[in-house]
């Protein structure tokens, strides 16, 4: 098991009682479109935190909330009741507008999101104040973030990021993370868990307590974790550590300091068409075995997913005057990584742009073979450093925040051909080193070459004034983002030349209000707006080079921003036996960018990023928990209904025709979604379950294909048993997932414009396209003990 909740609570109650005071106005209230740091987080923790010891509304699936607009927040009194090592995507899998996939029992090969329909690339991730997002692609790899016996909480923002949130992409909601603070004495944690497809994990943590008559205190942690592909060969595997200090003195001054390191190696899992589900179902796999004499590039050590990241974050607030705060959060964030495929090449036939050289590669080359297979990994190395830095005045009433945030990244992008071990079938370097393909020109293949500098200037303002002794809380604050991209190809022939700037400047304004009936009713409302601008992989042609065709990626570096903007009006209630919101939610999207593929008539294709024009959104959320009722029992629902339309037709392919997508229903969404959870603890005992309802989700925009709906049901019951000599809270767990093992399609990974053939808007016939999704993880039990020392 994780942490154990009462070890959670008591590191809680330690630090409202023994920390330094903060010097704050409380008059002014809460921040609502300020407060993604963990400073600020740990401001409000007291009002988080209600009741005694597992006693939290809806099993520790909601806390109190004042936010002016929709947030959700998972405590760790949910989490350490969860399979141990979940990934931060699965553990939110409850909250309202939140869809998630994994594609793996224990979340160690990734996973995928949705919220309100919206994707993980526009979705903001956050762990202690930084951002987790990639800064290329905005993709979120939920395996490498954190362990979640060091999570305190995960709070969701459905509909928009705070104002101080460091990201140039989301222009949907956010998701925050945030670890737990050292305790103030010795001690530690040990779990270990054991279960199906041979999985097995160990976590460690050793708090130090505080060192000496000082006040800094740090934990170091460590877990190492293994599971069988429960779908073909391979395995997942992964080392990662965390260690997080804390110095607080005098009135209000706190200096913290996060690392995270992560290591993982893991055999991908194919995406299929539908025709391929319909045919394999789960058998639909890399090949187990290597043949020598017949070599294959679907062989699956050609598809593995190695990576190494390291995070570093010190969010720190200083109390400058009793009126006057200064928070800064510098980091840094390190990944190198990529996922391998292979393919047969010609050593006598290479394109280097529209030259066709010959090639060679150690001791092969054009006279001796015609054909070799070739490992091909698609290299990502990024270098990205960062500080949000952040003033508050108060002064009575008023609370006044201004604030800059800078990053700086380079993202070198590979992808070399490479040997295979011919009796193996492994490829001789996981990152495409050793003996590369060489052309007769000197220079190495490439299927892409690139590197991107992004450099990001964001100012923002906040005023927030606090009126009718609290109960009226007005907020309005301005985002001006700037930011440039500088890109070389170093690949030959391409449409837009070696060098590639591009720039974007955004003004982005947002206001909330909040209006306290009484000290249980809250009414909110919100306008905020957001944007995402174009990938990075926009910018450059990549892939192979056909004559007459180009390369098989297409650049568009002249696209605009994804803007969006969001309203939402809600009412909350929190009283002494329950929970609840409701909130009303709007969304209207201009330029959404997405990725198109393109076939020509004579069989050839290419992929290019382009504007799919506008959408919107109207939909209700729903949340409610209670505090323990007859027999030690907490119910939790929400819900969530969406009607989500394409407000344009969207191009179809090479034809210069459009398909009839304007008014449908997009695509990645479901209308509507229901999740229900029952927690019953009496202080030992303590069981569980759980069940997810997603409706239907269309796979193309003329909502010809698409991937039914499907309940997930999930079980678990442990027990603590009394401290004993130096083991304090043992505890044994057994968590079930998926218990109906049902198979199903859960996420639609590549959306096409229409998956049957169809009329184009301007008459034209249009061949049928293939989506393409991801199998969800199946039924998996696994038991769990723990003990804290």
């Amino acid at each position: 098991m994780s942490v154990s909740a009462a070890q959670a609570e008591q590191s809680q109650t330690t630090r409202k009682t023994a920390a330094p005071k903060v010097v704050q106005n409380t008059d002014t209230g809460p921040s609502m479109m300020g407060s993604t740091a963990p400073t600020d987080a740990a401001r409000n923790e007291t009002v988080q935190v209600r009741g005694s010891r597992h006693k939290a509304p809806g099993g520790g699936l909601m806390v109190h909330e004042d936010a002016a607009k929709s947030r959700s927040t998972v405590t760790q009194e949910f989490i350490a009741k969860q399979t141990p090592g979940l990934n931060p995507m699965q553990l939110i899998a409850m909250l309202p507008g939140v869809n998630t996939t994994s594609v793996d029992p224990l979340g160690l090969n990734g996973g995928n999101l949705t919220l309100r329909g919206l994707n993980a690339s526009q979705i903001g991730f956050t762990l202690e104040g930084f951002p987790i997002n990639d800064i290329g692609n905005y993709a979120v790899y939920p395996q490498e973030i954190v362990d979640s016996e060091n999570l305190r909480t995960i709070n969701v923002e459905q509909g928009s990021a705070d104002l101080d949130s460091p990201h140039i992409s989301a222009s949907g909601g956010a998701v925050n993370m945030y670890l737990l603070d050292p305790a103030e004495r010795f001690g530690g944690h040990l779990d270990g868990t054991y279960g199906s497809y041979n999985s097995r994990r160990i976590f460690g943590r050793v708090d130090t307590g505080r060192i000496g008559n000082t006040h800094l205190k740090g934990y170091i942690s460590f877990s190492a974790a293994h599971e069988d592909s429960w779908r073909g060969p391979g395995a997942q595997k992964k080392l990662h550590g965390e260690t997080k200090w804390v110095n607080e003195w005098g009135q209000g001054n706190r200096i913290a300091l996060a690392i995270v390191g992560n290591q993982s190696d893991s055999t991908l899992f194919p995406s299929m068409s539908l025709a391929n589900w319909q045919k394999y179902g789960t058998s639909y796999t890399y090949d187990s075995k290597w043949n020598p004499k017949s070599p294959s590039g679907n062989y699956y050590k050609l598809h593995q997913n190695p990576f190494t990241n390291i995070y570093a974050s010190a969010p720190s607030t200083f109390t400058l005057t009793d009126n006057l705060t200064l928070t800064e959060t510098p980091y840094f964030w390190y990944g190198n990584g990529n996922g391998g495929g292979a393919y047969n090449e010609s050593l006598a036939s290479q394109q280097y742009g529209a030259q066709t050289l010959s090639s060679s590669i150690g001791p092969y080359n054009a006279s001796n073979t015609k054909s070799l297979l070739l490992y091909n990994p698609s290299n990502t190395q990024t270098y990205r450093p960062g500080a949000v830095t952040k003033l508050a005045l108060h002064t009575g009433a008023n609370r006044l925040m201004v604030g800059y945030w800078f990053e700086y990244s380079k993202q070198i992008q590979t992808s070399p051909y490479s040997l295979v071990n011919p009796e193996t079938g492994a490829p001789l370097d996981e990152y495409g080193g050793g003996p590369n393909l060489v052309l007769s020109n000197g220079q190495t293949a490439q299927y892409r070459d690139t590197l991107t500098q992004t450099r990001i200037h964001t100012l923002f303002i906040d005023d927030s004034l606090s009126l009718l002794n609290n109960r009226l809380t007005i907020e309005g604050g301005l985002k001006y983002a700037m930011i440039t991209r500088q890109g070389q190809n170093y690949l030959p022939d391409t449409s837009t030349g070696p060098y590639i700037n591009g720039s974007w400047n955004e003004p982005l304004p947002a206001a909330s209000i909040r209006y306290k009936l009484n000290d249980q009713f809250q009414l909110f409302a919100s306008g905020t707006t957001n944007f995402r601008i174009p990938m990075n992989t926009s910018l450059y042609d990549a892939g192979t080079y056909t004559k007459g065709v180009g390369y098989s990626t297409k650049a568009n570096p002249n696209q605009k921003p994804e803007i969006s903007i969001s309203e939402e009006a809600g009412v909350r209630y929190q009283g002494s036996l329950f929970n609840s919101t409701l909130t009303y939610f709007h969304y209207n999207f201009t330029n959404r960018l997405y990725s198109q593929t393109v076939v020509l008539p004579n069989g050839s294709y290419y992929s290019q990023s382009v504007n799919g024009g506008g959408s919107h959104a109207d939909g209700v959320d729903f949340e409610i928990g209670t505090r323990p009722i007859l027999y030690h029992l907490r119910p939790y629902v929400s819900a969530e209904y969406i009607n989500a339309r394409t407000d344009s037709n969207i191009a179809a392919g090479s034809t210069g025709d459009y398909v009839n997508s304007k008014g449908k229903f997009a695509p990645q969404t479901a209308k509507q979604q229901v999740a229900f959870n029952l927690d019953y603890d009496d202080g030992h005992l303590f069981s569980g379950f759980s069940l997810k309802y997603v409706g239907k989700q269309y796979a193309t925009f003329n909502n010809d294909t698409s991937i039914p709906s499907y309940v997930t049901m999930d079980v678990h019951a442990g027990y603590r048993f009394k401290s004993f000599a130096f083991m304090k809270n043992p505890v044994l767990q057994l968590n079930i997932q998926n218990i109906t093992n049902n198979h199903y399609l859960g996420f639609v990974n590549g959306v096409t414009a229409n998956g049957k053939a169809t009329t184009g808007v301007y008459g034209s016939k249009i061949s049928a396209a293939s989506s393409t999704y991801y199998v969800a993880s199946p039924f998996f039990v696994g038991g769990t003990a723990s003990v804290d020392f």
